[in-house]
């Protein structure tokens, strides 16, 4: 009976985020589970749709296939991972390994963006350890998220890699399949040829959406080279705010036949560049995008992209908020903004009271907290099941929550939470008793992974720059170790390093 060892380690690093990821950010629950070991591994994951139970669920179809897991671990986006965390974790999945005892291949659940105290290549070293201790010849494929800085370690490493194809993402699980497939067809013998390259610009996160042009017709393209036996590519489309040397999209391509691939590879990439000045990066001011929501038919979404929890930032600023206090609008709604202090105020006073606060901009950055006197509206314990289709299957721990009014508006609302979570599902503000259709205005902390869930709520989308730490505007972006010559954005001048 083959037997093949998994493990997972999961961290889009954000390296000008507020917050460390220390062990405890990988032992708490959050959108993800908590930490899991062993058997948990399996049971903790099964039925989402992460990658790691795509690839369970693929290999349960073959009756002669045994999995070992051995871990399976997440932290939410924030700056850098610890060096203790880091090498605690590796050394837990390099131990997990060598006592499974005898194994055929081995499958990794990886994010590709993780930066640590020491390391700009966390998944890259992981890999090259775990290649170091089973030998040159042991099969060994990784899935990643859409978002990898893909580097040359990686590809060297790993036998083959399989990377999401849609932002929202919604087919981790299916990615997770197609590695294990790619495990199946290495474990039998077959030997892959392995392409790679980097494009020469790098993409803003808000223009990075699969479902709108040109990604939709890149990504449709990604997927056609499949059209000969054992052979794929991928595209990772990049991680701007890890700011490493490999930072942006690469293509990478797996096939039998080294001459085939390499043609349909250069095909691809050669289309993939030409949709460069397809892309569009507009960013709204706060004020302005709540002026045009106000002036257009409505129900309008703007989109907090720069204070998004799930690229690094801290989910605290207030601007859009402001904004619309200033503006006096109406039948408004913002979450989720993180707020412990707020939140568990909130729970002191009860449903149906006031109380007065200084609400969000914790971090230092210069956005002022938003000082108003709150009815409350609705509590929550942060704990309920994501309905949408990206995260269904996962449980939310948002901690202490709660859904408050601005007194005297005219019905601003906000949802303040004590754990960062990303407004990627409509069960964020559901879960209170909201009622999403009664609001003019809804603004999310989300940059793109809203639109799955939320698309069809609104007539018109902003994407909005609050001043906060997960940064769109690449030039914005105090980039220290990108390598030189690459455009920052399509069209974008060149950096010099």
């Amino acid at each position: 009976m083959p037997r093949i060892a998994i493990a997972g380690f999961q961290h889009e690093t954000n390296v000008f985020g507020a917050t460390p990821a220390d062990m405890t950010a990988f032992e708490i629950a959050d959108s993800f589970p908590a930490f899991l070991r062993g058997a948990a591994v399996l049971s903790g994951t099964e039925g989402s749709t992460l990658p790691i139970a795509g690839f369970a669920r693929a290999a349960a179809e073959d009756s002669s296939i045994e999995l070992h897991p051995v871990l399976w671990c997440s932290a939410e986006p924030s700056a850098q991972v610890t060096d203790d965390a880091y090498q605690a974790i590796s050394t837990e999945i390099l131990d997990g390994i060598r006592d499974a005892g005898a194994i055929d291949g081995i499958y990794l659940d990886l994010h590709g963006a993780m930066v640590t105290d020491g390391l700009e290549d966390g998944e890259g070293q992981l890999l090259a350890l775990v290649r170091q201790q089973v030998g040159p010849d042991m099969p060994l494929v990784a899935s990643l998220d859409m978002h990898a800085n893909i580097t040359p370690q990686m590809v060297a490493n790993a036998d083959a890699l399989t990377i999401f194809r849609t932002y929202p993402h919604l087919d981790m699980a299916e990615t997770g399949a197609r590695a294990f497939a790619a495990l199946q067809m290495l474990m039998n013998g077959v030997r892959l040829h392995k392409l790679c390259r980097h494009l020469p610009y790098i993409i803003p996160l808000h223009a990075q959406h699969t479902g709108s042009p040109p990604c939709d017709a890149i990504y449709a393209d990604v997927a056609s080279i499949e059209n000969a036996p054992g052979q794929w590519a991928d595209l990772g489309i990049g991680f701007p705010l890890s700011d490493i040397y490999h930072t942006g999209p690469c293509l990478v391509a797996y096939g039998q036949d080294e001459v085939t691939l390499q043609q349909a590879f250069n095909r691809l990439y050669d289309r993939i560049c030409a949709a460069e000045s397809a892309f569009e990066s507009r960013l709204w001011d706060p004020d302005a995008a709540v002026t045009h929501a106000m002036a257009e038919a409505q129900p309008v979404i703007l989109a907090d992209v720069q204070d998004n929890a799930g690229a690094g930032a801290p989910s605290d600023n207030t601007d859009i908020l402001a904004a619309l206090v200033n503006a006096g609008a109406a039948r408004a709604l913002v979450g989720m903004l993180d707020d412990a202090a707020t939140a568990d105020k909130a729970h002191a006073t009860g449903v149906g009271g006031h109380f007065e606060a200084a609400l969000g901009a914790g971090t230092g950055l210069p956005s002022t907290p938003l000082h108003a006197r709150f009815e409350v509206m609705a509590l929550s314990d942060g704990c309920f099941p994501f309905t949408g289709e990206m995260y269904a299957g996962c449980i939310a721990n948002t901690g202490p929550t709660a859904w408050l009014r601005i007194d005297g508006s005219r019905q601003i609302d906000v949802v303040v939470s004590s754990i960062r979570c990303q407004a990627l599902d409509q069960a964020v503000f559901r879960h209170l008793g909201i009622r999403l259709e009664d609001y003019a205005i809804l603004s999310v902390k989300s940059t793109v992974h809203y639109i799955a869930d939320f698309a069809a709520l609104a007539k018109l989308r902003l994407a909005v720059a609050s001043n906060s730490r997960a940064i769109c505007d690449l030039n914005r972006i105090p980039f220290q170790r990108l390598r030189s010559g690459v455009r920052l954005g399509p069209g974008g001048s060149i950096h010099n390093g």
